[in-house]
């Protein structure tokens, strides 16, 4: 092993089967905290160093006694580090560093030395992504026996920053609560606090948490084994209606106002309507301002009286008396050298006259058109808008968050003070409300109507000014749930913390995109059958899907009877199809439109048959029990490696 290579534990190849993470910024501590304290997965983490912020957060997990976390130094993923972390013995391998040309090396490097290893890469670039995802799902299918289902050698594409959008959505429209996206459905996680009747748009009990109520259930307690005295995840239905009264609740939820994105055609002529709208109320009266009625009354009290004055002193019609000082005050005269003395002294008087004001002229057409342009350029609310939320910032995230919140029935006002922003064109296209200012400048946040908006998502790139202005929107509206960008993962929880003692009555999310990002790249890691994962406290739940044929514990057996308490339950049931293809599932948006839905509301009588896919929610060992046939160990019983 060279010299740039440290193993900080011995033992590593006592392991057959594990995961591997290789990256430079805190996605690769999120990820590492994600698939060890929350999916209960043994994890390699590679690192270029061990003394920056994300090192140290690695070295902290790494000497916990309960994580088997291990730690590998190097500069580089090259096939020396790869085979030393184990690669290929892994069921799977993240790349999150942020060099697309390190991520594409290394995982050309590690799908030659292990083939059947899952890959997850982070891409900057999408479309040299999906060029390598094909590339790599080819390679892995050449080394793949045909009649070989039980190898998932996937290879998956994500950016960090769309994983990211959907939890900054749902924060920012719906509240609090981890989203899941299936068929084009959005569904989230939500907490009802003690005798909280149930909503419509439930659909199942997830938990029966710890407390009365907890703002996020991302904590304290473990609960993955039954009858552990904190959460309980999955419970029976009597333990879910009786202590419904005492204790809050994790329930899944449809967001049914989620729809599809509007077509091109008809973005189009809601472009049209916008721009008649628009037309209609351009702020014409900038022409008619004080500034310019000044000046050009000025203009106009200096020709009445030049061309008073040619008419007694030439002869001639009266348009040519008021023809003459125009022309000499514009300076496009012939000099009256012929003419009698009293013409030349009105040319000389005319022609000081332009010198005087026309410049004024000039600066205040200029001014009144450069008003009417940023005038123009704002399409500010009226007072009747409220229960709208407020985007601020309209950069690579701000513009996918916007093009996801316009799927929905929400009404939305941007603010975002680069004319030329990537998102500026989109939020135009799309008709909504555009001010094109800087939102922490007094004045602005009420233009956008901040008093009466419910929610307030700032997106900005620089952390100081996202605080900034939701510190601002507070004073304004301190019941506005706020949700705001950080890229310090400690700075957002310490604000997160300060803003909920300060406005305990609002709801106050900062959190950075790599710990939005994390669960994303942990479900993909995990496999394609897995849709997302929903941290509870110290525990976890999977959303997966599963083919019902070769499962006993499912096949024949009604939805009430194929429930297992804290382990798994079925939320939905579709047709399904004789085998997956590697191309036809998408890890994280469910599966292509061309399917049957599923339906989520299936009786609980209804008997579950060989050709039908269900999807499930589950706890880790049950997850392991449904895809192996083997019970496993309880948490109390599993052993770690010795740090």
């Amino acid at each position: 092993m060279s010299s740039s290579t440290l193993h900080l534990r011995t033992g590593l190849g006592q392991r057959s089967q594990h995961m591997i993470i290789c990256g430079d910024d805190g996605l690769v501590h999120r990820l590492a905290q994600e698939l060890d304290a929350v999916c209960g997965e043994a994890v390699t983490v590679v690192l270029p160093s061990r003394r920056d912020g994300h090192g140290a957060d690695v070295v902290a997990l790494h000497r916990d006694p309960h994580s088997p976390v291990e730690l590998l130094i190097s500069a580089r993923p090259d096939e020396q580090t790869l085979r030393a972390a184990g690669v290929e013995r892994a069921a799977a391998l993240a790349l999150t560093y942020g060099d697309d040309q390190m991520n594409m090396t290394a995982a050309l490097l590690a799908r030659s030395i292990n083939p059947s290893v899952r890959l997850v890469i982070r891409m900057f670039n999408r479309d040299r992504g999906r060029h390598l995802e094909r590339l790599l799902d080819r390679a892995a299918a050449a080394y793949t026996p045909d009649d070989d289902s039980s190898v998932d050698a996937s290879t998956t594409i994500l950016s960090d920053a769309d994983t990211a959008v959907p939890e900054l959505v749902a924060a920012a429209a719906v509240g609090r609560g981890h989203t899941l996206q299936v068929e084009g459905k959005v569904f989230r996680g939500v907490v009802r606090p003690a005798g909280t009747p149930p909503h419509a748009t439930d659909l199942a009990t997830l938990a029966v948490l710890s407390g009365t109520h907890m703002d996020d259930p991302l904590g304290e307690d473990s609960a993955e084994t039954p009858g552990a005295s904190g959460t309980q995840l999955l419970p029976d239905t009597a333990t879910a209606y009786h202590r419904q009264f005492t204790h809050g609740r994790l329930m899944l939820e449809e967001v049914t106002q989620h729809h599809a994105p509007p077509s091109p055609s008809r973005r189009r002529r809601a472009y049209g309507g916008w721009l008649r709208d628009r037309i209609g109320h351009l702020p014409w009266k900038i022409f008619v301002s004080r500034e310019v009625t000044a000046v050009f009354g000025v203009l106009g009290a200096a020709v009445v009286l030049l061309a008073a004055a040619t008419a007694v002193v030439e002869d001639g019609p009266l348009w040519k008396s008021v023809y003459l000082p125009l022309l000499d005050i514009f300076t496009m005269g012939d000099p009256a050298t012929e003419e009698s003395t009293a013409r030349q002294v009105l040319q000389l008087i005319a022609g000081f006259v332009g010198l005087a004001v026309l410049p004024l002229v000039v600066a205040a057409a200029m001014n009144a058109t450069l008003a009417f342009r940023t005038a123009s350029a704002n399409h500010v609310p009226d007072t009747s808008l409220h229960d709208h939320i407020v985007l601020v910032g309209l950069g690579k995230i701000g513009t996918r968050v916007l093009a996801q919140l316009c799927t929905t029935d929400h009404k939305v006002v941007v603010i975002e003070r680069d004319p030329q922003a990537r998102g500026v064109a989109l939020a135009r296209e799309l008709g909504v409300h555009l001010l094109l200012e800087d939102a922490a400048a007094p004045g602005v946040l009420d233009l956008a109507r901040i008093t009466t908006s419910k929610s307030l998502l700032v997106l900005t790139h620089d952390d100081g000014e996202n605080l900034d202005i939701v510190m601002a929107a507070r004073e304004s509206n301190p019941r506005v749930r706020a949700v705001m960008r950080l890229y310090g993962d400690d700075f957002a929880a310490t604000v997160s913390r300060t803003m909920r003692a300060g406005y305990p009555e609002a709801l106050t999310r900062s959190r950075s995109v790599s710990a939005l990002a994390a669960p994303s790249f942990a479900a993909a890691m995990m496999g394609r059958h897995v849709l997302g994962v929903m941290p509870v406290e110290r525990g976890s739940l999977l959303f997966t899907v599963v083919d019902v044929a070769g499962h006993p514990e499912l096949e024949g057996h009604s939805i009430h009877e194929a429930f297992k308490e804290h382990e798994w339950r079925v939320l939905a049931v579709g047709p399904s199809t004789s085998r997956h293809s590697a191309s036809s599932t998408d890890t994280l948006g469910g599966f292509r439109t061309d399917r049957p839905a599923f339906d989520w509301r299936p009786p609980h009588g209804r008997i579950l048959r060989h050709d039908d896919r269900v999807v499930l929610v589950t706890t880790r060992r049950g997850l392991d029990f449904l895809m192996t046939g083997v019970q496993p160990l309880p948490a109390s019983r599993r052993q770690h490696p010795a740090h």
